[in-house]
């Protein structure tokens, strides 16, 4: 049997399960959903979001890249972020890295990845802002974990610093963001940073909404 195949068959297995618990079950999903939470983790297959987290459907709202990256000219991100921060009114941004990310370990060396380059220059500039803390880590794979959680850091600094999420905190205080870190050999989440509602941010990065209402 062709692989793909076993997918379509293991939908309608996960079906009648679903309907066997309660017959009405697709119904109440279809007509809207309200979800507390946006996930925005790494792409790696080994990190599903909902399986790890035990949430249901409708409880999470979802974005993943490679690396979990908060870029603010990614049209992409930046559209799933305004559509649950602004439309589902969402009450926490999750931002999950995870040890082991292919991403981190290749933004750590040399290699010529083509397009990807330019992708994981973000992860380099990380570095670059933590050299003298990475710097001094004798070993390659406790500095390598350290990069992960210190991409996660910055990431979640930027989603505080889009005009989307500061015009959410003027108006509604909230979301909270949250920066944790997936554990592959354990299955364990770790929780290293948490920013609240009007959490000081450096000033450059803050925006004046009584002059101006721009989205991005």
């Amino acid at each position: 049997m062709e692989t793909y195949k076993k997918l379509l068959l293991a939908n309608r297995a996960w079906v009648e399960e679903k309907l066997t618990i309660k017959k009405d079950f697709f119904e109440h999903q279809y007509p809207s959903q309200h979800p507390e939470f946006l996930w925005i983790g790494c792409a790696d297959s080994r990190v599903a979001p909902n399986e790890i987290t035990g949430t249901e459907l409708g409880e999470m709202f979802v974005h993943r890249n490679i690396a979990n990256l908060v870029i603010h000219t990614d049209f992409n991100l930046l559209s799933v972020l305004q559509y649950a921060v602004e439309a589902l009114h969402i009450k926490h941004i999750i931002v999950c890295g995870h040890y082991g990310c292919g991403g981190v370990h290749n933004a750590m060396t040399h290699k010529n990845l083509g397009l990807l380059n330019k992708w994981l220059r973000y992860i380099k500039d990380v570095y670059r802002y933590h050299a003298a803390e990475l710097d001094a880590i004798g070993d390659e794979n406790a500095r390598f974990d350290r990069l992960v959680e210190l991409n996660v850091i910055e990431q979640c600094r930027n989603v505080a610093e889009t005009s989307i999420v500061q015009k959410a905190w003027k108006r509604e205080h909230f979301p909270y963001i949250h920066g944790w870190v997936y554990d592959l050999h354990t299955g364990l989440l770790k929780e290293i940073a948490m920013m609240r509602p009007d959490e000081d941010i450096n000033d450059i990065y803050r925006f004046d909404f009584d002059n101006s209402e721009e989205e991005h």
